[in-house]
């Protein structure tokens, strides 16, 4: 009896597991502004003034910007794998469209730190944790981000495809 209750409860946490990663995420804020700054820098879709105007955004730099206009930046996928037995490894790997780009070491990390950050639950497997979404789609207004209130960028996000 004891077992049936226990493979009970254990279905009921997977479940329970299960509905909160397959519902759609979003990050505003800071934590926004870091994904779409770190994620862009390892696009070729977004234009290097873009790349440009996040980083020097995320490094707490002023820009010029073109008032009404936004840095819009999307990513098919992000999948970044930390070993907790290999201690020295860590890999992202992101898709734009038709292109891949891979990450490792200390710009891995940090692009994992960040999915954390966002609120991305990790998930673990033979000695590695996996944290990743899918469809991310951000709009940065650098021009409100400068007014330093907390607001001008968002992102939202799918959880990583199967």
């Amino acid at each position: 009896m004891k077992k049936a209750g226990l493979a009970i409860s254990t279905a009921i946490v997977a479940l329970g597991l299960a509905s909160q990663t397959a519902s759609a995420g979003t990050a505003s804020g800071g934590n926004a502004l870091a994904l779409a700054s770190l994620t862009a820098d390892n696009s070729s879709i977004v234009n290097n003034r873009d790349k440009r105007a996040l980083r020097r955004l995320f490094n707490g730099r002023n820009v010029r910007f073109p008032a009404g206009q936004k840095i819009s930046m999307q990513a098919d996928s992000v999948i970044c794998k930390a070993s907790n037995v290999d201690i020295t490894s860590r890999s992202c790997e992101l898709v734009f469209g038709q292109e891949k780009a891979s990450l490792s070491g200390r710009k891995a990390h940090e692009l994992y730190a960040t999915l954390l950050e966002a609120g991305i639950a990790p998930d673990g497997a033979a000695g590695s944790m996996f944290a990743g979404l899918s469809n991310l789609a951000c709009d940065i207004d650098p021009n409100v981000i400068q007014q330093k209130a907390g607001g001008g960028a968002d992102c939202k996000f799918d959880p990583p495809k199967p």
